[in-house]
């Protein structure tokens, strides 16, 4: 008899098999048989790798959920399909939310379209605006998981970086050398003519955001050449300080800006999964013929109730009031971790403008010493290298899940800073 052979996944799978998400692998690290393994107690490990808000959902939003459920006509309703771009009345609702937080003007149901959270979206918009063989410019560092989306969707797609860490000084070079970047940006964008420019605010690991000035250069650039201007504002509901004034662009202005949201961080709705793009209604219409091919349809249940839950909260006052205070719980967070970092670690550290992130210099191959300061501490944080090469010698610290027990920011980051000097002697 002859052995069966096993058919073959596809040579992209496998190829991208061999190329994990560095976002993944540290958290497989994490997992508890693993901890278990190095000989660690799973209770006393304190982990800075989780990308995840844990601040409550807005209490209304919760009831906005219940009286769905509650209704058996609604809920009946909830079982069933939306259009392929979402139920009128959200879209409606999601343009008035950008309208009433950040001032973005002629937004309308025609310029959002919503889907299963901004991962799914984010892989469908390069499907629908990119080629095999086109060029993409994306900064360094920025979030690991962009490279792996492109290769999904956009086989053989090529990418180019625009470096805004120096590692040298750990400074944030759109800040500290503004002309100098905006110089290398239109350097590089002559040089490759890439069909789409993408990068986030604030961006994951860095917590940074790009200046006004330099979107500036990257608006006129990528409208010049008819590029897309890509913007991934996973993070827009957390801001520190001002936002610049391109969180007010709109593709009803603007033809050749796309803009990325999701529900996940702002609302910690990361299970709950809805997102949306802002695009010119052209853009939109396109991402419905790839959504029919790829989810169908976004889930009902969760944009009945955003549309319930906006409506009610935009009239009253109370999302400013929830969306600030969220923003001052992480604002406290990140503060209590750049003390601990200078503090115990005394090592070079970026300051969070929002988000959940800072970005640390350990002044080592941090592939190499974060498994190591794991198993010595119990402290668990995120190797650099996935992000950018500018980050090699860098770890990723968040400090959103752990944004309501803060002391366990300062001990965490105590213990790393005792085993630091006492490995930096080792070695």
């Amino acid at each position: 008899m002859k052995t069966a052979t096993n058919p073959a996944l596809s040579s992209l799978v496998r190829d991208q098999i061999n190329r994990p998400s560095p976002i993944r692998q540290i958290m497989k690290m994490a997992e508890r048989q693993n901890i278990l393994a190095m000989g660690l107690d799973p209770a006393n490990v304190i982990s800075f790798g989780g990308g995840w808000v844990n601040h409550s959902a807005p209490d209304e939003f919760r009831q906005a959920y219940e009286s769905v459920v509650k209704d058996a006509d609604l809920f009946h309703k909830s079982g069933g399909y939306t259009a392929t771009l979402g139920d009128m009345e959200c879209r409606e609702q999601i343009a008035r939310f950008e309208e009433h937080l950040f001032g973005v003007p002629r937004l309308g149901a025609g310029h959002i379209a919503i889907g299963m959270g901004s991962t799914q979206l984010t892989h469908d918009l390069f499907r629908t605006l990119l080629d095999p063989g086109d060029t993409v410019m994306l900064l360094d560092p920025t979030y690991a998981n962009y490279e792996g989306q492109l290769a999904f969707s956009v086989p053989g797609v090529k990418i180019v970086r625009l470096r805004v860490l120096d590692p040298a000084t750990w400074s944030y070079l759109p800040e500290t050398d503004p002309a100098g970047i905006a110089k290398e940006f239109s350097r590089l964008f002559d040089q490759h003519r890439p069909r789409m420019v993408l990068f986030g605010a604030p961006d994951n690991p860095t917590s940074q955001v790009v200046p006004q000035a330099l979107a500036d250069v990257m608006l006129a650039k990528t409208s010049e050449a008819g590029a897309w201007l890509a913007i991934d504002f996973a993070y827009k509901a957390q801001y520190f300080q001002a936002p610049p004034a391109y969180y007010a662009w709109s593709p009803a202005d603007h033809p050749n800006i796309v803009g990325i949201h999701s529900n996940s961080k702002w609302a910690r709705g990361l299970g709950r999964r809805l997102g949306w793009i802002e695009a010119h209604p052209s853009v939109v219409e396109a991402i419905e013929r790839v959504q029919q091919c790829s989810i169908l349809c976004p889930d009902t249940l969760s944009q009945m109730t955003m549309a319930k839950y906006l409506k009610g909260a935009i009239a009253d006052g109370s999302l400013r009031k929830y969306v600030a205070n969220a923003n001052a719980l992480y604002k406290n967070a990140a503060d209590v971790t750049l003390k601990a970092v200078d503090t115990h670690l005394q090592r070079p550290r970026l300051k969070p403008f929002g988000g959940l992130y800072t970005v640390v210099d350990i002044g080592t191959n941090a592939d190499e010493f974060v498994p190591k300061a794991l198993k010595a501490t119990g402290v668990l944080v995120v190797p650099g290298a996935g992000f950018g090469e500018s980050l090699k010698n860098g770890v990723r610290i968040s400090f959103g899940p752990l944004v309501k027990d803060t002391p366990q920011i300062d001990e965490g980051l105590a213990r790393l800073g005792r085993w630091m000097r006492s490995y930096a002697c080792d070695t």
